[in-house]
């Protein structure tokens, strides 16, 4: 299970992520939380996605539960809204070829008050 967050001060301004790995029963795997330069929340958001992917593949994950609370990016990831952001196109290329490489995922939007350790993360890297 994945928690992951993005921050950016003055979007676009300096950035970071966060994001938390969790097993089924919800003990801690890894967490990830590091400044990414400059970057908009979109980006940021996306960033984290990425990192905590690919985190989880060297833990070797096979089916992961994406839990986000930007709903821009989830509904851009599950193809209700067209990525129309040229910044943001790569960076959604690369979430689907991690997504493809896994058996099974499910990705949802939730609440903030949902993905307060990976926000936490993303803010102290700030």
């Amino acid at each position: 299970m994945i928690h992951a967050d993005g921050a950016s001060r003055n979007n676009p301004g300096p950035a970071a992520i966060g994001a938390t790995i969790k097993d089924e029963q919800g003990h801690l795997l890894a967490t990830v939380s590091c400044r990414i330069g400059r970057a908009t929340s979109n980006q940021a958001e996306y960033r984290a996605v990425i990192a905590a992917l690919e985190k989880a593949a060297i833990l070797g994950a096979r089916h992961v539960e994406l839990n986000l609370d930007s709903e821009l990016v989830v509904r851009q990831i599950t193809g209700r809204y067209r990525v129309k952001n040229e910044a943001l196109k790569p960076l959604f290329g690369k979430v689907n070829k991690l997504l493809d490489s896994l058996e099974s995922f499910n990705i949802r939007h939730i609440p903030r008050s949902l993905n307060r350790e990976a926000d936490a993360l993303a803010n102290s890297a700030l």
